[in-house]
């Protein structure tokens, strides 16, 4: 059973920093693709941030230079360091793993977070001013 648990959400003023974690268990991939996604009320899923087996990156522009996405050196641990966070920052922040990573599936990953194959809970981000 594939399982993902986000923790490190909160409550934080317009400009400071949260680090949100992520762990996997259950499963073993050769390649995959993880990443963030978040989803405010009202609005559409959001591609945040995907990284492949090999390091490769992708980011949204509306996060490019203020979120970094890493994993832990045991691969099963998935973080987002996130700085100078805005209020249009604020969602539900969910981790995600997709199996078989293969040419466009990051750019697909971003543009599409429903295309995970699994998906955590969540943990809530909120930015007040």
């Amino acid at each position: 059973l594939v399982q993902l648990v986000e923790s490190g959400g909160g409550s934080v003023q317009a400009g400071g920093s949260l680090q949100l974690s992520c762990v996997g268990s259950g499963y073993y991939y050769s390649t995959y693709a993880m990443g963030w996604f978040r989803q405010a009320p009202g609005k559409a899923r959001e591609g945040v941030a995907v990284i492949d087996n090999a390091g490769n990156k992708q980011y949204d522009d509306s996060v490019k230079g203020r979120f970094t996405v890493f994993e832990g050196d045991d691969k099963n641990t998935l973080y987002l360091q996130m700085n100078n966070l805005k209020p249009e920052d604020t969602a539900m922040y969910y981790c995600a793993i997709e199996p078989d990573a293969r040419p466009g599936l990051l750019f697909r990953l971003l543009s599409s977070p429903g295309s995970f194959h699994f998906r955590g809970q969540g943990t809530q981000v909120t930015v007040t001013t």
